[in-house]
């Protein structure tokens, strides 16, 4: 059976034999307990990361002292601060485990090699990066033109995983509700699914 990143790698580029039987010995295997950081804002930037298993996410802590979840990454994704590991300088953004997790680890000079042994990494990555940017463009455009309602409503159809699986007050942070709002805005949910209906205070 093929490793998940294999795996991964295979529905968008080709590799050959022996690309596969090499392309694991360029990471490093990590085990993260629930809550640990793997990268911390204003610390270096060692790792960009392919989850196994588990759920990670992006935060920073704004001016006011509170957490605000940028990004979130369960099995098959991959998770980083991009400009921080790319540029080798002190990340922007802290990486927290959600849930005990196991990943893979690759240093900025370890997929430099890997893209020089596996020339179709290369286009992998490119391909990740792409997917990943046109979704925060979808992501900021939903902000602007959906209510809390329908954005929530949407993130829900699109990703039932993290609705299951992501804490309440780190999810409202990342919609940009307070976790009030969304506590009402599930209970009004909860109620139309009975049949009932409540109306959900503004935030």
């Amino acid at each position: 059976m093929s490793h998940p990143l294999i795996t991964h790698v295979r529905r968008f580029v080709d590799l050959d034999e022996s690309a596969e039987d090499n392309l694991l010995s360029f990471f490093e295997p990590m085990s993260l307990q629930k809550k640990q950081h793997i990268v911390e804002e204003g610390k270096l930037c060692r790792y960009n990361l392919f989850v196994v298993k588990g759920c990670m996410r992006l935060l920073l802590i704004d001016n006011k002292g509170n957490e605000q979840t940028i990004q979130f990454a369960i099995e098959n994704w991959w998770i980083t601060d991009v400009a921080a590991f790319l540029s080798l300088r002190n990340a922007s953004f802290s990486i927290q485990a959600i849930e005990d997790c196991e990943v893979l680890a690759i240093t900025a000079s370890r997929q430099e090699a890997l893209f020089r042994e596996v020339p179709a990494m290369e286009r992998y990555f490119r391909q990740i990066y792409e997917r990943a940017y046109a979704a925060s463009l979808f992501r900021v455009s939903w902000i602007f033109n959906l209510t809390k309602e329908e954005f929530y409503d949407h993130f829900s159809a699109n990703h039932p995983d993290f609705i299951q699986r992501i804490p309440q007050k780190m999810l409202a942070s990342f919609l940009g509700f307070t976790p009030e709002y969304l506590s009402e805005l599930r209970k009004k949910r909860a109620g139309k699914g009975k049949g009932g209906s409540r109306n959900v205070k503004s935030q």
